[in-house]
């Protein structure tokens, strides 16, 4: 199991949408998710900075694999265009990320 965490910004205008959308994530969306073996799969908000933050264990054996089907799922294609107008990108993000991946520096079970 891999632990994973990322962050990202939020609009302001986009926030009481975004919020909307996660109350109910679409069904097809939920199920990408866990066949890709992404479990225990959680978003923060810190405000006022309007930062997400994301959290997930991946259960599977090629993550990049996974990842490359989930992106290409029609279902979850039409989710990330409602939802990333709503967000903005950290400049200091690596090239080829929208969500700025974390280093992990603590853990405890």
């Amino acid at each position: 199991m891999q632990r994973h965490g990322s962050v990202l910004g939020l609009s302001e205008e986009g926030k009481a949408e975004y919020k909307r959308l996660h109350a109910a994530v679409w069904p097809g969306v939920l199920a990408k998710i866990a066949e890709c073996g992404i479990r225990n799969y959680t978003i923060f908000l810190k405000e006022p900075e309007n930062l997400l933050f994301s959290y997930f264990e991946y259960h599977g054996s090629d993550f990049a694999a996974d990842m490359g089907r989930m992106a290409e799922d029609p279902e979850t294609q039409r989710w990330w265009a409602v939802c990333t107008p709503l967000q903005r990108a950290l400049d200091t993000r690596k090239e080829g990320e929208w969500w700025a991946e974390m280093e992990e520096v603590f853990h405890s079970d």
